[in-house]
């Protein structure tokens, strides 16, 4: 491989540093500095306690509060008295909720609020705190809707809060390394890109229960639902259930691919997609006379999904179309892998016209295959700024940017963007072997009308965003 010159190494750092932080718009950038150089006039120093209220904190919500340990946890708040009990004993001072609207009302010395419910709920509790001046960390996926992510984008501008989507890969190392590679040229241009995931892991292709069990005395089920359309309790749905049912989760897309899809949608400076296009396994749905596969299912998402995804050429990068796979579907297996070496659970193919980069599920570890190419590689300098800690950090990279760092590295400008993508998949799984063609600026299906009922669902009688 022909040796570079400094001048073509400084010139190239210039570009990729230029590239990665002011194109592609703010909405791809990381503009982070380590925690200790924050402060000084103008700044909170970060040594000033952040006071934090969890809303949603029996799963993932109380594994985001520990790497908060050190801030003030001062309120909690869940329907499910249950399922949420570890997490009330961790914090024995913390006033404790069931209504998210009770406690953004009463408890006035709350600054900033980690939300972790439910898919179909993260976009009203948000935007209520947002409204209330409150910083805000939203688990993945950032919204159920594209119009959800559209609006809880526009709002963090409007009020001018913190805000961090729980992608903890945005925080790594990984990410950042395939930025640089591929902006150095390691395999040249790239006009496809594989991903995908092994979930769903929980129960989908399935139908309603048809069971009316009792609600627990320590679950307020209104609540639960939220802003979806009622129907009877059931333990098939929460607490562990609900990814798999489209009132309430956004599939195996919605729970991986803002994980999967962020070193592609980064390193690539994606946008909104022209087109997108499904295919689905069939649906199995048990009835008196057995299983009946059945080619639509309104209740449950399928077994498993092929997404294509149409992007335009972007700057000096040409068109791109990216393709995923879950319910165990994989790509085919590139022929440079190594025999031995495995895809993985969950990853990404970037195929350049030069070679290929493989990584994986949070971005980490990424590789140009075969690994005899990527000891060849003259690896380009590290321009982008990383964060002290990395994914472990990714909470207090938020913390320090409420307490007036400089923006959180997945803050709304990128991951509403990055949301829209990938609910726009979900918007195309609902109808399969149909090529929806995106307005993306107008958040509309411009060749089958129908589709555009589900870019905004309509919200049950009580709850509005």
């Amino acid at each position: 491989m022909k040796e570079k010159t400094e001048k073509d190494k400084t010139n190239k750092s210039k570009i990729s540093r230029r590239d990665f932080i002011g194109g592609a718009a703010a909405a791809m950038a990381f503009t982070i500095v380590p925690r200790h150089v924050l402060g000084g006039e103008g700044h909170t120093a970060p040594s000033e306690k952040l006071n934090v209220a969890g809303v949603g904190v029996g799963g993932m919500g109380g594994e985001n509060l520990s790497k908060l340990a050190n801030e003030n946890i001062v309120a909690l708040c869940d329907v499910d008295e249950k399922y949420a009990a570890e997490t009330f004993k961790q914090y024995p001072n913390a006033k404790k909720y069931r209504d998210y609207r009770k406690m953004l009302e009463k408890q006035k010395d709350i600054e900033a609020v980690v939300i972790a419910t439910p898919d179909h709920t993260h976009a009203i509790i948000a935007m209520a705190a947002m409204q209330m001046g409150k910083h805000v960390y939203v688990q993945k996926p950032l919204t159920y809707s594209v119009y959800e992510a559209r609006m809880l984008t526009e709002a963090a501008r409007k009020y001018k809060v913190a805000t961090q989507m729980g992608n903890q890969g945005h925080s790594g190392e990984g990410v950042r390394l395939s930025c640089e590679w591929i902006w150095d040229g390691a395999i040249g241009d790239v006009r496809e890109v594989h991903t995908w995931t092994n979930r769903p892991i929980w129960p989908q292709g399935i139908g309603r229960p048809t069971e009316t069990p009792a609600v627990p005395d320590t679950l307020d089920w209104d609540l639960w639902i939220g802003p979806a359309p009622m129907r009877p309790y059931n333990p098939a749905y929460t607490p562990l259930f609900w990814r798999g049912w489209w009132d309430f989760g956004t599939g195996a897309l919605g729970d991986m691919a803002c994980h999967v899809i962020d070193p592609v949608f980064t390193a690539l400076k994606l946008g909104y997609p022209v087109a997108v296009e499904a295919n689905n396994t069939s649906y199995r749905v048990k009835g008196e006379s057995g299983w009946t596969n059945l080619v639509e299912n309104k209740e449950t998402f399928p077994l498993s999904s092929i997404i294509r995804y149409d992007f335009p050429a972007r700057g000096n990068m040409p068109p791109v179309r990216m393709n995923w796979y879950d319910g165990g579907l994989l790509p085919a297996r590139p022929e440079e892998l190594e025999p031995g070496r495995q895809l993985g659970d969950s990853g990404v193919i970037f195929v350049g016209d030069k070679g290929k980069i493989m990584c994986g599920t949070y971005g980490e570890g990424p590789r140009i295959i075969p690994e005899a190419k990527m000891r060849e590689y003259q690896r380009p300098p590290k321009t982008i700024p990383r964060i002290e800690g990395g994914t472990e950090a990714h909470e207090q990279n938020w913390v320090d940017a409420c307490k007036g760092g400089e923006p959180a590295c997945s803050n709304f400008d990128y991951s509403g963007p990055l949301t829209e993508t990938v609910v726009m998949g979900n918007l195309a799984v609902r109808f399969p072997n149909k090529k929806l063609d995106w307005d993306g600026a107008n958040m509309k299906v411009t060749n089958l009308e129908e589709a555009n009922e589900y870019i905004h669902r309509q919200y049950r009688q009580g709850w509005s965003l």
